[in-house]
C-alpha cells in the first residue's frame, strides 16, 4: 500500500468515525427509536384506533414472552455478520474470475 492510500485510508475512517459519533450529540435529548415502532403510532393516528400486530414473532412464542434487548442485538448482529460474509464471499469471486480471465 502507498503512502497516498495509507492517508485516503486514514482520512475516510476519521469521516466514517465522525459520521457515527456526531448525531449522537449533536440533538440533545433525542431518542432514537425504530422504524417499528414509528410505523405502528403513524398507523394508530390514522385508523384512530390501537394497532395490533398480525402475528407473534417466532422466538416470542417459542420463549412465552418478549426477547431481552441484548438478545436482540446479538441476533441483528449475527444476521448482519452472515449477510456481510455471503456478500464479500461473491465479491471475492468476482474479482478472482476477473484476474483469472485476464491471464
Amino acid at each position: 500500500m502507498t503512502k497516498k492510500n495509507k492517508k485516503i485510508m486514514a482520512v475516510l475512517l476519521l469521516l466514517v468515525c465522525l459520521i457515527a459519533v456526531i448525531p449522537l450529540f449533536a440533538i440533545k435529548g433525542a431518542e432514537f427509536g425504530g422504524s417499528d415502532d414509528a410505523g405502528s403510532q403513524m398507523i394508530s393516528e390514522i385508523r384512530g384506533a390501537e394497532y395490533e400486530p398480525w402475528f407473534t414473532p417466532v422466538f416470542e412464542t417459542m420463549i412465552g414472552g418478549e426477547l431481552p434487548g441484548e438478545v436482540e442485538s446479538l441476533l441483528f448482529c449475527l444476521q448482519t455478520g452472515i449477510g456481510v460474509g455471503v456478500l464479500a464471499f461473491f465479491m471475492g469471486r468476482f474479482v478472482e474470475r476477473k484476474k483469472w480471465q485476464d491471464k
